[in-house]
Protein backbone atom coordinates (compact mmCIF):
# COMPACT_ATOMS: atom_id res chain seq x y z
CA UNK A 1 0.00 0.00 0.00
CA UNK A 2 2.83 2.36 1.05
CA UNK A 3 4.36 1.71 -2.42
CA UNK A 4 1.22 2.62 -4.28
CA UNK A 5 0.67 5.56 -2.73
CA UNK A 6 3.80 6.70 -3.22
CA UNK A 7 3.81 6.00 -6.97
CA UNK A 8 0.28 8.23 -7.09
CA UNK A 9 0.95 10.64 -4.59
CA UNK A 10 4.58 11.75 -6.71
CA UNK A 11 3.00 11.21 -10.15
CA UNK A 12 -0.19 13.40 -9.15
CA UNK A 13 2.75 15.78 -7.74
CA UNK A 14 4.60 16.54 -10.74
CA UNK A 15 1.64 17.11 -12.73
CA UNK A 16 0.16 19.59 -10.58
CA UNK A 17 3.55 21.02 -9.49
CA UNK A 18 4.90 21.19 -12.96
CA UNK A 19 4.58 25.54 -13.40
CA UNK A 20 6.38 25.55 -9.98
CA UNK A 21 9.08 23.29 -11.57
CA UNK A 22 9.17 25.36 -14.97
CA UNK A 23 9.97 28.80 -12.95
CA UNK A 24 12.31 27.73 -10.45
CA UNK A 25 14.29 25.99 -13.19
CA UNK A 26 14.21 29.67 -15.23
CA UNK A 27 14.79 31.14 -12.31
CA UNK A 28 17.92 29.32 -11.49
CA UNK A 29 19.11 28.86 -15.31
CA UNK A 30 18.59 33.15 -15.97
CA UNK A 31 20.22 33.88 -12.59
CA UNK A 32 22.94 31.13 -11.93
CA UNK A 33 23.34 29.05 -15.98
CA UNK A 34 23.52 25.37 -15.53
CA UNK A 35 22.82 23.04 -14.49
CA UNK A 36 19.30 23.43 -13.05
CA UNK A 37 19.92 20.49 -10.72
CA UNK A 38 22.36 18.99 -8.40
CA UNK A 39 22.52 15.49 -7.89
CA UNK A 40 24.37 14.26 -4.90
CA UNK A 41 24.62 10.46 -3.51
CA UNK A 42 23.18 8.89 -0.64
CA UNK A 43 22.50 5.65 0.62
CA UNK A 44 19.41 4.23 0.06
CA UNK A 45 17.38 1.08 1.70
CA UNK A 46 19.26 -1.94 1.87
CA UNK A 47 22.83 0.30 1.79
CA UNK A 48 21.78 0.80 -1.90
CA UNK A 49 23.22 3.79 -3.21
CA UNK A 50 21.55 6.54 -5.10
CA UNK A 51 21.51 10.09 -6.77
CA UNK A 52 19.10 12.40 -4.93
CA UNK A 53 17.83 15.38 -7.02
CA UNK A 54 16.96 18.92 -5.82
CA UNK A 55 17.06 22.18 -7.64
CA UNK A 56 20.39 23.89 -7.48
CA UNK A 57 20.71 26.46 -5.13
CA UNK A 58 24.61 27.06 -4.60
CA UNK A 59 27.09 28.27 -7.41
CA UNK A 60 28.02 26.03 -9.93
CA UNK A 61 31.59 25.38 -8.15
CA UNK A 62 30.13 24.92 -4.25
CA UNK A 63 31.70 21.68 -3.42
CA UNK A 64 35.43 23.27 -4.29
CA UNK A 65 34.73 26.52 -2.16
CA UNK A 66 33.52 24.32 0.99
CA UNK A 67 32.15 21.12 2.96
CA UNK A 68 29.16 19.14 2.65
CA UNK A 69 27.55 21.06 5.51
CA UNK A 70 25.44 24.48 4.80
CA UNK A 71 24.64 27.54 6.95
CA UNK A 72 22.44 29.80 6.73
CA UNK A 73 24.54 32.29 5.83
CA UNK A 74 26.48 30.03 3.52
CA UNK A 75 27.79 32.14 1.00
CA UNK A 76 28.01 29.67 -2.07
CA UNK A 77 23.96 30.13 -1.62
CA UNK A 78 22.54 31.69 -4.25
CA UNK A 79 19.99 34.67 -4.28
CA UNK A 80 17.32 32.74 -5.82
CA UNK A 81 18.80 29.66 -3.86
CA UNK A 82 18.06 30.98 -0.65
CA UNK A 83 14.51 31.34 -1.36
CA UNK A 84 14.26 28.11 -3.17
CA UNK A 85 15.37 26.99 0.40
CA UNK A 86 13.21 28.72 2.37
CA UNK A 87 10.33 27.82 0.70
CA UNK A 88 11.80 24.46 0.58
CA UNK A 89 11.13 24.23 -3.54
CA UNK A 90 14.49 23.00 -3.84
CA UNK A 91 13.31 19.50 -2.39
CA UNK A 92 10.67 18.97 -5.47
CA UNK A 93 12.94 17.13 -7.93
CA UNK A 94 12.85 14.64 -4.87
CA UNK A 95 9.39 13.16 -6.21
CA UNK A 96 10.95 11.59 -9.18
CA UNK A 97 13.24 9.88 -6.85
CA UNK A 98 10.06 8.82 -4.87
CA UNK A 99 8.58 7.64 -8.31
CA UNK A 100 11.58 5.74 -9.21
CA UNK A 101 11.37 3.97 -5.99
CA UNK A 102 14.71 5.57 -4.58
CA UNK A 103 12.73 6.94 -2.18
CA UNK A 104 9.21 7.28 0.06
CA UNK A 105 7.25 10.17 0.34
CA UNK A 106 7.83 9.85 4.42
CA UNK A 107 10.71 7.94 6.18
CA UNK A 108 13.99 8.50 7.38
CA UNK A 109 16.05 11.15 5.47
CA UNK A 110 18.92 9.97 3.31
CA UNK A 111 22.50 10.49 4.38
CA UNK A 112 25.72 10.49 2.24
CA UNK A 113 27.86 7.51 2.13
CA UNK A 114 30.63 9.09 4.47
CA UNK A 115 27.54 9.92 7.28
CA UNK A 116 26.37 6.44 6.88
CA UNK A 117 29.72 4.71 6.95
CA UNK A 118 29.82 6.71 10.52
CA UNK A 119 26.83 5.26 12.19
CA UNK A 120 26.59 2.15 10.03
CA UNK A 121 25.15 0.01 13.13
CA UNK A 122 22.46 2.42 13.45
CA UNK A 123 21.67 2.74 9.58
CA UNK A 124 21.21 -1.72 9.60
CA UNK A 125 17.89 -0.77 11.20
CA UNK A 126 17.38 2.46 9.52
CA UNK A 127 17.61 1.32 5.79
CA UNK A 128 15.71 -1.45 6.17
CA UNK A 129 12.96 0.94 4.43
CA UNK A 130 13.54 3.65 1.87
CA UNK A 131 14.18 7.21 3.28
CA UNK A 132 12.19 10.04 2.73
CA UNK A 133 11.35 13.39 1.50
CA UNK A 134 9.83 14.30 5.09
CA UNK A 135 10.29 12.44 8.14
CA UNK A 136 10.25 13.41 12.03
CA UNK A 137 13.97 14.58 11.70
CA UNK A 138 12.57 16.91 8.95
CA UNK A 139 9.94 18.49 10.99
CA UNK A 140 12.46 19.20 14.28
CA UNK A 141 15.07 20.52 11.90
CA UNK A 142 13.20 22.41 9.36
CA UNK A 143 15.76 25.42 10.09
CA UNK A 144 18.90 23.33 10.70
CA UNK A 145 21.43 25.53 8.52
CA UNK A 146 20.39 28.08 11.29
CA UNK A 147 20.90 25.74 14.20
CA UNK A 148 24.34 24.79 12.68
CA UNK A 149 25.20 28.45 12.32
CA UNK A 150 25.23 28.76 15.84
CA UNK A 151 28.18 26.35 16.13
CA UNK A 152 32.30 27.65 15.85
CA UNK A 153 32.57 24.17 13.51
CA UNK A 154 29.53 22.81 11.79
CA UNK A 155 30.57 19.54 10.27
CA UNK A 156 31.48 18.80 13.66
CA UNK A 157 28.57 19.77 15.71
CA UNK A 158 26.58 18.01 12.45
CA UNK A 159 28.16 14.37 13.47
CA UNK A 160 28.61 15.07 17.12
CA UNK A 161 24.73 16.49 17.93
CA UNK A 162 22.23 16.48 15.18
CA UNK A 163 22.91 13.34 13.47
CA UNK A 164 22.80 11.57 16.20
CA UNK A 165 19.49 13.13 17.56
CA UNK A 166 18.42 12.53 14.06
CA UNK A 167 19.17 8.98 14.22
CA UNK A 168 17.55 8.42 17.09
CA UNK A 169 14.16 10.29 15.52
CA UNK A 170 14.44 7.71 12.62
CA UNK A 171 14.24 4.64 14.47
CA UNK A 172 11.56 5.39 16.45
CA UNK A 173 9.73 6.44 12.90
CA UNK A 174 11.02 3.06 11.94
CA UNK A 175 9.38 1.19 14.84
CA UNK A 176 5.87 3.49 14.41
CA UNK A 177 5.96 2.93 10.84
CA UNK A 178 2.17 2.89 9.28
CA UNK A 179 0.28 4.40 6.86
CA UNK A 180 -1.65 6.65 8.65
CA UNK A 181 1.54 7.85 10.37
CA UNK A 182 2.69 8.50 7.32
CA UNK A 183 -0.36 10.79 6.60
CA UNK A 184 -0.16 12.58 9.89
CA UNK A 185 3.71 13.28 8.73
CA UNK A 186 2.87 14.54 5.54
CA UNK A 187 -0.11 16.80 6.76
CA UNK A 188 2.67 17.98 9.83
CA UNK A 189 4.95 18.84 6.78
CA UNK A 190 2.31 20.60 4.29
CA UNK A 191 1.02 23.13 7.78
CA UNK A 192 4.68 24.28 8.23
CA UNK A 193 5.44 24.83 4.80
CA UNK A 194 2.34 26.54 4.25
CA UNK A 195 3.26 28.61 7.72
CA UNK A 196 7.07 29.32 5.93
CA UNK A 197 5.64 30.90 3.08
Amino acid sequence: MKRAFDILASATGLILLSPVFAIAAAAIRLTCGSPVLFRQQRMGKDFRPFFICKFRTMVADAPSKGGSITCGSDPRVTPVGAILRRLKIDELPQLVNVLKGDMSLVGPRPEMPEFVALFEHDYRVILRIRPGITDLASLKYCNESEVLEQFENPSDAYVRYILPDKISLAKQYVGRSSFLFDVELIVKTLLRLAHAS
